[in-house]
């Protein structure tokens, strides 16, 4: 029979054994959840694994446009704000840069053009709006493709039609050029606050609108309101008149916003969305064909959810590149809205008929942040003559507080991978205060041209000092 000292040696022994077995399991699950966290941040690095500079060459910026920094309290059109905003860019086929921009303070949207050089004769910016008792907010431009001196603008007009909330789209072409504009158009027509993005009942963006021409020179407009609806309008005179607007989606409990609009090279009409009022919201999709009798209205294909994630999904762009391939950028947070976002690529096929082949898998390109960076949101895209994919996203600092800053990356072959994030030169210091686009976030500062070109435009805001607007060019290449 045991001792008690045997019977305590024992009961040591198995104890020590057990503690022994314990240290070692939880050692082993440890390298096991180290090894899992280190293969998912090898996976997403092969997307984001190739060094820029090999890959891209900038100018230095340009100033464009400056002016005070002051925003009053909000009195509708009769508030107090002097600054200039929301730059918007687009490249023509020899690779000169068509910009337009908001002056708060004239409340006007300004048009200009600026050349392959530096030294370019710019000439002075033409009034675009032509409205100085209402504000205008968040254009975007667009070329003819038959007629590149036919240049399109459209905008968010800060008109209150009897609704809860002001907004309506205009639309104004020039066919001289640039020199002169036509008068505004009032394309949306409604009380229902055209031009919003809602988030929730308190929070949206406003710009919620894209433009986009097709190969046969259709023109197409398209915008959400703040009561949750998608509407899209066409024009197949270049931009002499609109057809009245089609409603592609209608939720007022998941209203519609930042939708992205891009036409193939087939004529197939891309639209892509987010949806507000929602915890986890997915990025939907929908289709359709130019019709063959100009006087119809697109059909579009049902809605469907393109990105379905654990996390809250927002702010899509996209471009379907000359071989039929669609290229998708958005926004995603894992906690839902209001945290931190990264941004994520995917790809399809696109063929002569309704729905997608071959999505890829979700493939994240804003990490690692290039600096001390929270969250990496709003991004735009736009693809190359030679495989080029240019992606640009907001940066900010701290997810409570404005963005600071534009995050950059490019890939060289068609998305199967991406060079490492970079802060584009000319925006980030913090002596410009913060990122522009005051009124929203959903906007366009990205534009692609001929041999690998690029621009891209920001606008910063420093309270009280200086606001100002910055052109940055740069050219991308196959070849490290």
């Amino acid at each position: 029979m045991p001792t008690h000292s045997h019977l305590f040696w024992m009961f040591l022994s198995s104890t020590v054994m057990r503690s022994v077995m314990a240290v070692l399991l939880f050692a082993g699950m440890m390298i096991w959840t180290a090894w899992v966290l280190l293969a998912s941040v090898w996976a997403e690095a092969d997307r984001t694994d190739k060094d820029p500079g090999n890959y891209v060459s900038w100018h230095d910026a340009e100033e464009i446009a400056e002016g005070p920094a002051y925003q009053g309290p909000w009195r509708m059109n009769d508030s107090d704000f002097r600054y200039v905003d929301d730059a918007s860019a687009a490249m023509d086929d020899h690779g000169n840069t068509a910009l337009v921009w908001v002056d708060q303070a004239k409340k006007d949207v300004l048009f200009q053009w600026h050349g392959l050089q530096d030294e370019a004769d710019r000439g002075d910016p033409v009034v675009v709006s032509d409205s100085p008792d209402t504000f205008s907010w968040l254009p975007r431009v667009a070329f003819c493709p038959k007629d590149d001196n036919i240049i399109y603008v459209l905008w968010q007009e800060i008109v209150f039609s009897g609704g809860s909330h002001g907004g309506e789209i205009f639309f104004a072409r020039s066919t001289d050029s640039g020199e002169t504009f036509s008068e505004p158009v009032n394309l949306s027509q409604t009380p229902a606050g055209a031009g919003k993005g809602r988030l929730t009942a308190q929070n949206w963006d406003n710009g919620s609108l894209d433009l986009d021409v097709g190969p046969d020179g259709s023109v197409y407009a398209v915008w959400t309101e703040y009561e949750g609806a998608l509407r899209i309008s066409r024009s197949v005179d270049q931009g002499e008149s609109f057809s009245e607007p089609l409603t592609v989606f209608d939720h007022p409990e998941k209203p519609a916003r930042g939708p992205a609009l891009s036409t193939g090279p087939d004529g197939r009409i891309h639209l892509a969305w987010a949806v507000g009022e929602q915890q986890w919201g997915d990025i939907k999709y929908a289709q359709a064909a130019t019709p063959e009798n100009r006087d119809e209205m697109p059909e579009f294909s049902e809605p469907e959810v393109l990105i379905e994630s654990g996390g809250h999904s927002d702010a899509p762009d996209l471009a379907v590149d000359s071989g039929g391939t669609l290229h998708l950028v958005y926004g995603e947070s894992a906690d839902g809205p209001f945290r931190a976002y990264h941004i994520y690529y995917v790809s399809a096929a696109t063929g002569s008929g309704p729905g997608l082949a071959d999505l890829s898998e979700p493939a994240r390109i804003s990490t690692p942040h290039p600096g001390d960076y929270d969250s990496a949101h709003f991004p735009s895209l736009k693809t190359g003559e030679q495989d080029q994919i240019y992606v640009t996203w907001e940066l900010f600092p701290d997810v409570r507080r404005r963005p600071v800053g534009l995050g950059f990356t490019v890939s060289v072959n068609a998305g199967a991978d991406f060079a490492g994030p970079v802060v584009v030169p000319g925006t980030g210091d913090p002596e410009d205060g913060t990122n522009g686009s005051r009124q929203g976030l959903l906007s366009n500062k990205l534009a692609a041209g001929p041999d690998g070109s690029f621009s891209i435009v920001n606008s910063s805001y420093l309270d009280g000092e200086q606001s100002r607007i910055r052109l940055i060019k740069g050219a991308a290449n196959n070849k490290p």
